[in-house]
């Protein structure tokens, strides 16, 4: 609820104390899941806390959350660590603000109105149909590792066609690999130490961004120079605004790796989350098969089977709730806003972390048991519109979330239709929250198991 006549603003909401907030650093940087989850349990769902004397907020009920990134979207810019994430991505539509922002958001939606989505499932599913090839029946893989590569290859083909070589995709996943080692809430990323500073994290990373620049602006110019392609790349070449301009370089750069970064790592981490907890819930993984072999048999999937998969949405949709890629949502306040009676100031910091509220028994009774039918039509009625958010929400919810959602759609049916993965003893998944949602170590490995052929649908 908002502050009317009859509910004066507080001065402020309840939160733990400090002011400076360094044992609040302390703690989120030893769990930040376990730091939010306990500041909601503690003090409700407007919290009020410091960071290293920045004021912050959290916000854990639905209808704040809407009011956050739908009705005062026009006071909620990007947040403070957006200048570490401009490091690696520029000035990219997870990154740009303002007049930028909005002329880069126009130009790039061109690369996802549903016919060109719709265009894209046959790379999807041809390049993980080729990819799964590499599998052996009984070979113990690392899941995570595989998830990546496997997405790695998707999105590369779709984004650049063939412009990208093996050896390219080899370094753009070391140089990822280090981009994400940064994020991972490193002093240098946490303490927004300068990128001038030889620290060894930040040489590597300043390293790896060298490597993956020289590919990018490599790929960019050959195709400028070559004739038009239909993937995902060739369509940002030829977007144009209302007077004709197109992108610079140096903008096509910032979106193809932003989209890179969040068409890989997002996808893979669902696919790895969802592939994890189907092999801990053999029941559920049965009837997502019988659904795939009624419906695909052998063949591979398209974009228009997708509709005719809502088990298999249902899964990964369960598995996006448990273990969201994205786990928070951050705004930083532009001009003075009132929400829930609380007044949050010019400069303050906002959190909305989808990790809380996907967990809450208020919206998901028995929230840490994997139920694929929470997201049946006749219960997904009955929850709150922001209880469950995986792509944001806004003008800027993910422009690119109903790819992504074909994309783990159509790979998960191509894995699970031809494999069944056991989790080797003792593997139990760790998380280590970064940007993303990421495993604690090096990821889980998982025998491979081959199912037999079926035969395809009339």
């Amino acid at each position: 609820m908002y502050a009317t006549a009859a509910q004066p603003s507080r001065p402020r909401a309840p939160g733990p104390p400090g002011r400076y907030g360094l044992r609040n650093v302390a703690k989120f940087v030893r769990d930040p899941l376990v730091f939010l989850r306990g500041l909601q349990a503690r003090y409700g769902d407007v919290v009020q806390f410091k960071l290293l004397g920045t004021p912050y907020f959290v916000l854990s009920h639905p209808d704040d959350i809407e009011a956050v990134l739908v009705q005062h979207a026009r006071v909620m810019g990007r947040d403070e660590y957006v200048e570490v994430l401009k490091r690696a991505l520029g000035l990219g539509l997870l990154t740009s603000d303002g007049e930028l922002w909005k002329r880069q958001r126009k130009l790039t939606s061109q690369a996802f109105v549903p016919r060109r989505i719709t265009e894209y499932a046959d790379a999807m599913a041809r390049v993980t149909d080729a990819g799964l090839t590499r599998w052996r029946d009984g070979a113990v893989v690392n899941l995570h590792a595989e998830m990546s590569r496997l997405t790695m290859e998707v999105v590369a083909e779709v984004l650049f066609g063939a412009g990208l070589r093996a050896e390219d995709v080899a370094l753009v996943g070391h140089s990822m690999e280090e981009v994400n080692a940064f994020f991972a809430n490193s002093p240098e990323a946490l303490l927004k130490i300068p990128a001038r500073v030889p620290t060894p994290r930040n040489r590597r990373f300043a390293q790896a961004m060298r490597e993956l620049d020289g590919l990018l602006f490599r790929i960019i110019a050959e195709r400028r120079r070559a004739p038009p392609r239909d993937d995902l790349l060739g369509t940002l070449l030829a977007a144009q605004d209302d007077d004709g301009a197109r992108m610079s370089d140096a903008q096509l750069r910032d979106e193809a790796l932003t989209l890179f970064l969040a068409g890989h790592e997002t996808t893979a981490l669902a696919l790895a989350h969802t592939l994890y907890l189907l092999a801990r819930h053999p029941e559920i993984e049965r009837k997502l098969h019988d659904e795939l072999r009624t419906v695909l048999g052998d063949r591979l999937p398209t974009a228009a089977d997708v509709r005719a998969l809502p088990y298999t949405e249902r899964v990964l949709k369960e598995a996006m709730r448990l273990y969201p890629p994205a786990w928070t949502t951050g705004r930083e306040v532009t001009e003075p806003v009132e929400i829930r009676g609380v007044t949050m100031p010019r400069g303050a910091q906002v959190f909305l972390s989808q990790w809380v509220v996907h967990h809450d028994a208020r919206w998901f009774p028995d929230p840490e048991r994997f139920d694929p039918e929470r997201f049946a039509p006749e219960r997904i009625k009955s929850l709150p519109r922001y209880a469950y958010f995986p792509f944001g929400g806004g003008p800027r919810i993910c422009i690119g979330n109903h790819f992504a959602m074909m994309e783990a759609t159509l790979m998960l049916a191509l894995i699970v239709g031809r494999w069944q993965l056991a989790l080797e003893p003792g593997q139990h998944l760790a998380l280590a929250p970064s940007v993303t949602l990421r495993q604690r170590g090096p990821g889980l490995r998982v025998r491979l198991r081959a199912r037999p052929r079926a035969s395809t649908p009339a």
